[in-house]
């Protein structure tokens, strides 16, 4: 029996890392990629296939793949898209050059990939596309629209994909995690002290007593229902595994318990509820 493939995004750590340390125990032929060449060195000596894949350039994204295809004799049974990073920040502090380049990575270059990854399926009968969003893809968080924006985005992206191939041997899914541990934290902290000028923004003092706060602090634990990125392997695997995989697959009480909300409380209620959170 042939190996099955899988190319994952956003390797360096994380829900990425999980995943491909997950699978291969599995028994896949993982493809861990990062856009970082440091980080694709790092998985290469952990015995991974690492090709380097920038979401935000298009050529990064064409060479990944054709270096993946070149090693499995140009098929590939299963993408998971997982490569995101995240801006914090008002929406009104968010320069649009931010939001440009955070729609690049979440979003265009996700699409960029499965765009050229689904005439690969076509050809060969079958495939699995699996895309991680967010508790965030369903619901807003203050202080988070651009990457909100990114997700709701990406949901409907993938909700039109999946109808348009439910005729096809092509499966599409969504894993929607709520709080998961990475280091998205670090990361988000990064964008935020790059891209906002908080200190002058009427925001200020919520900064100062709130992001800027969490982000100085070094040992602060895990957050409420928190879980490890490997919750999200489990899932995963069902999609990818499964005879009938599922259209989303929900990790992390708050990710159930946002989408009950969404459904029974009216907008303003809810906007209370978030605002509260």
């Amino acid at each position: 029996m042939t190996q099955r493939s899988v190319l994952i995004t956003g390797c360096s750590s994380g829900i990425g890392l999980a995943a491909a340390h997950s699978l291969r125990s599995r028994g896949w032929h993982v493809f861990a990629s990062c856009r970082s060449p440091d980080d694709c060195a790092r998985l290469i000596e952990d015995g991974f296939d690492s090709p380097q894949i920038e979401l935000r350039d298009s050529d990064s994204i064409r060479s990944g793949l054709q270096e993946v295809l070149k090693a499995t004799g140009g098929t590939l049974d299963a993408l998971f898209n997982n490569g995101a990073r995240g801006m914090p920040g008002a929406v009104e502090d968010l320069p649009t050059d931010a939001l440009r380049d955070l729609m690049e990575s979440n979003v265009v270059g996700w699409h960029d990939l499965t765009r050229q990854v689904i005439p690969v399926m076509r050809a060969q009968g079958h495939g699995r596309i699996v895309q991680n969003s967010s508790v965030l893809g369903y619901v807003a968080m203050r202080y988070r629209g651009a990457y909100v924006a990114s997700k709701h985005a990406l949901e409907g992206l993938t909700d039109s994909l999946r109808i348009e191939l439910r005729e096809t041997p092509l499966h599409v899914s969504l894993i929607q995690p709520g709080p998961i541990t990475s280091d998205m934290r670090k990361n988000n902290a990064q964008q935020f002290f790059e891209w906002i000028d908080w200190e002058n923004s009427a925001y200020s003092e919520d900064y100062r007593q709130g992001l800027v706060k969490r982000f100085s602090e070094k040992n602060e634990g895990l957050d409420p229902f928190e879980l490890p990125a490997e919750a999200v392997c489990k899932k995963l695997v069902h999609a990818l595994e499964a005879p009938r995989p599922r259209a989303r697959y929900r990790v992390t009480a708050p990710a159930h318990l946002m989408n009950g909300l969404r459904r029974i409380l009216p907008t303003t209620l809810l906007d209370w509820v978030v605002a509260k959170g």
